[in-house]
């Protein structure tokens, strides 16, 4: 979940690469087969921009039985100190969230599912004073309906939003780099779906898609992936200071920046 209250983002818990990456899921993005170690490069990087960003990360362990389990932001979606551990909607992801969940419940009391609901942490974005929480092939009505439950006890608001079958997750498409403020990709998500909620939209053009999931701090701070020219001067135009990732062997198991931690301060 890439919103984070004030942006602060004190703190946050990330999972090295599995040596099985290869064998990632893969539909979206990926044009070519995961490559581990590049992406452990990539992964490297990213947490050395989140550090040089004032976070203090804590990275937990691969699993080989895993290919995804780096994507942690999947297992877990805080809610005012509150940790929801997620039922992920992929099968084969089940049982990622075990090492998440311990981790998180040094610090935060833990929120477990229905059986029948399923939920994926991408398919959430907090967006200052309401949770926007996707419908897509990993999170289902009961999941979000969980989901809503909760956080509308905490007094956020919610807005429930169709995800298209052109994209994974919520996140993958769209963020919120500072308040007020979405940056969305055209062609995915829609002006009518969004249009109403934010002071200002940042709509970045189709074909850098994946430049839409961002990571923003205060003082209009804001990491984005390298390589998409279109959306670094979109962000500058919108007076953000920009630092760039090389997310591409990330990119190629379908994950993006957002995906890859679990900002729980």
């Amino acid at each position: 979940m890439p919103g984070a209250y004030d942006r602060s983002r004190r703190e946050a818990v990330v999972r090295r690469v599995s040596p099985n990456f290869d064998r990632a899921l893969s539909k979206y993005f990926g044009t070519q087969t995961p490559d581990p170690v590049a992406a452990q490069g990539s992964h490297d990087a990213y947490v050395m921009a989140l550090r040089a960003h004032g976070t203090d990360v804590e990275i937990l362990g691969a699993l080989d039985s895993h290919p995804d389990c780096c994507f942690v932001e999947d297992c877990a979606v805080m809610i005012d100190g509150v940790a929801l551990i997620s039922n992920l909607g992929a099968p084969s992801r089940r049982g990622e969230e075990v090492a998440v969940a311990k981790y998180l419940s040094e610090g935060s009391d833990l929120l477990r599912m229905p059986q029948d609901a399923t939920l994926d942490g991408g398919d959430v974005v907090f967006f200052d004073d309401r949770y926007l929480i996707g419908l897509s092939t990993r999170t289902n009505q009961a999941g979000a309906a969980f989901l809503t439950e909760q956080v509308k006890e905490e007094g956020f608001d919610v807005e429930l939003i169709d995800i298209p079958s052109s994209t994974l997750h919520l996140t993958t498409v769209c963020s919120s780099p500072r308040e007020g403020t979405l940056v969305a990709a055209e062609g995915h998500l829609t002006q009518d779906q969004i249009g109403h909620l934010a002071d200002e939209i940042l709509w970045v053009p189709n074909s850098d898609s994946y430049a839409a999931n961002t990571i923003g701090y205060s003082g209009d701070r804001v990491i984005i992936a390298d390589g998409y020219a279109s959306t670094r001067q979109i962000m500058l135009d919108a007076g953000f200071s920009i630092t760039t990732v090389d997310m591409d062997a990330i990119r190629q198991a379908d994950g993006s920046l957002t995906c890859l931690s679990v900002f729980n301060r």
